[in-house]
């Protein structure tokens, strides 16, 4: 079997270079871009978005009315620059003094772009492969299929004369085929090295702007609005039901259950907002940014004083507190960074080591806060068995069950994302990669409901509260609280809270 030619190499070069550089807006501007060499050849990348087939089939039109249900690329006020020095080499008189392709291909159609079916690394034509008519010399090579004599589209703009600048005529190019699509702006006259281009195209699936790689989160940020909508009112009931029972750790479910609340209605309406405009509405965006990371990081802290035995083993966090809330604000601080220059930053802008840079500290802090989590359960459930408490040590014993299939499934899926993400570099199977931010989403979600479960307000607070655990220790040991030798209940509490400041301590020591 034959290797590829180096033609082939430089098209998929070129597909997997422009998904690192990529916006994930449907609206793609060019801000006097310059155009990189790849083979003979030099190349703009103007966007690349999984679109759905049209619902009407039609002759491409540049008016929007005739558009609706129609999926489209369309270009905007694109105009091309060129030097003042390859300018100066051309006659006024010429009708055609430089030639740039527009060229809109289905990633699957890849292997039609360059010399590849000609044995050759070349993408531009040259003199000896247009005598043999193959091509048409100083223009990008593109095998043509009987079957599909369009496809890959490819839109030609000639500069005139000596002028510097052309507009590109106004076209809006309908897709009526289900695929994921590139747009290349490509050069082949080496005269026209230096060519900057400017202005925008406007990419649109039938029913709106979202692209299809994550039009579907826009449903699902629906659903978990009222998934978290339903958590919540439950919780509110039980919680006036039992507010005389309430302790501190039932005001930091609340708290993380509305921030999940208001996330996903944020992001529900920046989604909704993005898919009728075309762009991110910057003020939403970066509230629904805030609202993310935060309960992210509470999200965190919670897991971290349910382990520890917050409020349920121990009345406070003791000497530790300061290290729990300096790992929390460092975390969201890491995470609020990420997050921005995914949502709200143009991804054009940031190289790949820069995201590298941001995302290796999230996901150490991630790490730390995994092994603190277990290391504290260990403790917890030690300290617990020792008492003989065996309430709270079988509430106990289910968190950390629940949590340990929660790492297992994270690890498997972290698997699963980095194979998808290996085997499918070109965004060939982007329909489905909506799930992959969802599972994490979902995730949070079901271990918050079972922390809510596990911890939910009752009228036999025994079983998580602090304050009760003296009568909990004292019934398991067989010992009656009445009879001469009962003592009343302030001094029971107050041993118990001297043994549990003894026994915080003791554990700080050991942190």
């Amino acid at each position: 079997m034959e290797n590829p030619p180096f033609g082939f190499w430089a098209i998929g070069i070129l597909l997997v270079g422009s998904l690192i550089v990529a916006s994930d807006a449907s609206i793609h501007e060019y801000k006097n871009e310059g155009f990189a060499v790849r083979a003979n050849a030099r190349f703009f990348h103007g966007g690349s978005e999984g679109l759905y087939a049209s619902k009407f089939h039609d002759l491409n039109t540049s008016s929007d009315k005739p558009l609706k249900g129609k999926s489209f690329i369309r270009f905007d006020d694109v105009t091309f620059v060129r030097t003042m020095e390859s300018a100066r080499k051309q006659n006024a008189m010429q009708s055609t003094s430089g030639l740039v392709e527009a060229i809109i291909l289905e990633v699957k159609d890849r292997e039609r772009i360059g010399g590849t079916f000609l044995n050759s690394s070349l993408i531009c034509c040259t003199p000896e492969l247009a005598d043999a008519g193959s091509c048409s010399v100083g223009e990008v090579i593109i095998k043509r299929d009987s079957s599909d004599l369009e496809w890959p589209r490819q839109i030609k703009t000639f500069f005139r004369g000596n002028k510097t600048e052309v507009n590109m005529s106004p076209e809006a190019v309908v897709i009526n085929k289900t695929g994921m699509y590139y747009l290349y702006f490509m050069i082949c006259d080496p005269e026209l090295d230096g060519t900057i281009i400017r202005g925008r195209t406007v990419w649109k699936n039938p029913d709106g702007y979202l692209p299809g790689k994550v039009a579907p989160l826009m449903k699902f940020f629906g659903f978990m609005s009222l998934a978290y909508l339903l958590l919540g009112l439950v919780w509110f009931l039980r919680f006036v039901q039992y507010w005389k029972d309430i302790i501190q750790l039932h005001y930091h479910i609340t708290l993380v259950i509305a921030l999940g609340m208001c996330e996903m209605a944020v992001r529900y309406f920046e989604f909704a907002n993005f898919d009728s405009t075309g762009m991110r509405p910057m003020d939403v965006t970066l509230w629904a940014v805030t609202f993310s990371s935060i309960k992210k990081t509470l999200s965190r802290l919670l897991l971290l004083v349910v382990s520890m035995g917050y409020g349920v083993v121990k009345p406070t966090l003791g000497g530790i507190t300061s290290r729990v809330l300096l790992l929390g604000v460092i975390y969201f601080v890491a995470t609020e960074a990420l997050e921005l220059v995914e949502h709200l930053g143009n991804i054009n802008d940031f190289s790949g080591k820069t995201m590298i840079f941001l995302v290796i500290p999230v996901a150490l802090l991630d790490a730390c806060f995994i092994l603190w989590i277990f290391s504290s359960l260990a403790r917890t459930l030690e300290k617990l068995q020792i008492k003989r408490n065996m309430a709270k040590l079988e509430l106990y014993r289910n968190f950390t069950n629940a949590l340990a299939i929660s790492v297992l499934l994270s690890i498997a899926w972290i698997g699963f994302e980095l194979y998808f993400n290996a085997t499918d570099p070109l965004s060939e199977l982007w329909k489905m990669a909506w799930i992959i931010p969802a599972f994490w989403n979902l995730l949070a979600y079901g271990l918050l409901v079972v922390i809510c479960l596990l911890w939910a307000p009752s009228n036999n607070p025994t079983r998580y509260s602090y304050l009760a655990e003296t009568g909990d220790d004292f019934e398991e040991e067989g010992i009656s609280l009445t009879g001469s030798g009962n003592k009343s209940t302030n001094d029971i509490e107050r041993n118990e809270l001297m043994y549990g400041l003894a026994d915080d301590v003791e554990e700080d020591k050991r942190e």
